[in-house]
């Protein structure tokens, strides 16, 4: 319910901000500048935030990393991805079906997005912060090698990275599901 909250608060500001793709480059540390707006496509399912894609021309297809995520059920999806863009991006954009995925937008203020690294990509990736950590505390299934999606950011030496998808997720949208269904 909080995640809900601050994902409720954050709506306003990104709509007077546009929403624009710059919002998203700064999560990530990318400092150039892309002038070119981000456009909204249509939105998933099972969540509210916008898939966002580049204006035309923007980036070459040498430009492109293939990620891979192995889901809860096993089952692997390959997504395309551009240097810059966290995983919750990624995911999110190339609308891969991962249930529950991201609910808080990458704000930190949930654990939907945790992924497991295998060791060798794990000690690669940046640092990690104090904020992360604590939202990883939240998580289930945590591991040595567990990371938030909307904290790594592509690079285009990850170009055929797997990465797992815990088995379960906290997530307080199936708890109110469950309520709600029981109350019927």
């Amino acid at each position: 319910m909080i995640a809900q909250g601050i994902s409720g608060l954050m709506r306003p500001l990104l709509r007077r901000l546009n929403a624009s793709k710059i919002h998203f480059i700064h999560l990530c540390g990318v400092t150039e500048q892309h002038h070119a707006p981000a456009k909204r496509v249509s939105e998933r399912g099972f969540g509210s935030t916008p898939k966002f894609q580049d204006a035309p021309g923007e980036q070459s297809s040498a430009d492109k990393v293939t990620v891979h995520f192995i889901n809860r059920d096993g089952e692997r999806l390959t997504a395309t991805a551009k240097e810059g863009e966290s995983l919750l991006e990624v995911v999110v954009n190339q609308n891969l079906a991962i249930d529950g995925f991201g609910a808080c937008e990458g704000t930190l203020a949930c654990s939907t997005c945790h992924l497991i690294f295998d060791k060798n990509t794990y000690q690669k990736l940046g640092a990690i912060s104090d904020e992360e950590l604590d939202m990883l505390d939240l998580a289930y299934g945590l591991t040595e090698t567990s990371r938030l999606g909307c904290q790594v950011c592509i690079k285009k030496s990850m170009d055929g990275l797997t990465v797992r998808v815990p088995m379960d997720v906290s997530d307080i949208r199936r708890q109110l599901e469950v309520v709600k269904q029981s109350k019927q």
